[in-house]
């Protein structure tokens, strides 16, 4: 039986990422998330103002109902998406369009453009236009947060390394005998990619992070969840 392995990782208030949780379960289902966040929540994990994935809806539901936190859709998974309604001969022409709402200034003149752009695609792709609509407010939410910020929060990219080698390490062994087993070898990669993160510089800058929390905060602002492993 096939189950995903899902990592979350967080940046604290001091600008400094570490691994927060690990679970194994079906990816897609609500009960799953509500769960792994719930446990996270129980070991402490406070002032959570943005998580960032794919597009579960399971994900979706047990963020707003167990942190109260904003979602940000991956904009990186969102553009192959986007661009899969679209000939490949003119997705280039596309993708370049779909990028200028990415390059203003701020949250307003985003949407903006984000809403001109769709209706400029509309007539030749619909099925485009119609999911620019229906996600506009996720794949944008990271423009709501400090500009410095911004390039280390639309997406999952980020966290791209941790995910190729927790995959390395699991095609060596390929079918497990257990769950346990899974978590073991698993567990054994996430200490190593946490203490090097601690021995790094901040991977955010501190005086941005203090905007985010509030006076009381003492946790983590930004709760960054990859993709399943």
């Amino acid at each position: 039986m096939s189950v995903a392995a899902i990592i979350a990782v967080a940046v604290d208030t001091e600008g400094r990422r570490e691994i927060v949780g690990l679970h194994l379960g079906p990816s897609e289902a609500e009960t799953f998330w509500s769960a792994f966040l719930k446990g996270l929540v129980k070991r402490g994990l406070r002032g959570v103002k943005l998580v960032v994935s794919d597009a579960h809806e399971g994900l979706k539901a047990a963020i707003r109902r167990v942190l109260g936190a904003t979602w940000q859709r991956c904009r990186v998974h969102w553009m192959r998406n986007a661009l899969a309604h679209v000939p490949k001969g003119q997705q280039t022409m596309v993708a370049a369009a779909l990028r200028q709402a990415f390059l203003q200034a701020d949250q307003v003149n985003a949407r903006q453009v984000w809403r001109r752009v769709a209706d400029q695609l509309r007539p030749r792709w619909p099925k485009l236009a119609a999911l620019m609509d229906e996600s506009e407010h996720d794949v944008l939410a990271y423009m709501g947060f400090p500009a410095q910020h911004r390039a280390k929060l639309h997406s999952t990219n980020p966290l791209e390394r941790l995910d190729k080698e927790v995959k390395r390490r699991a095609d060596v062994v390929g079918i497990f005998p257990s769950e346990p087993s899974i978590v073991r070898l698993i567990g054994a990669v996430l200490p190593e990619q946490n203490d090097e993160w601690q021995l790094r510089h901040r991977y955010m800058q501190v005086e941005a992070m203090a905007e985010l929390a509030s006076p009381a905060a003492e946790t983590e602002p930004a709760l960054i969840p990859p993709e399943a492993a």
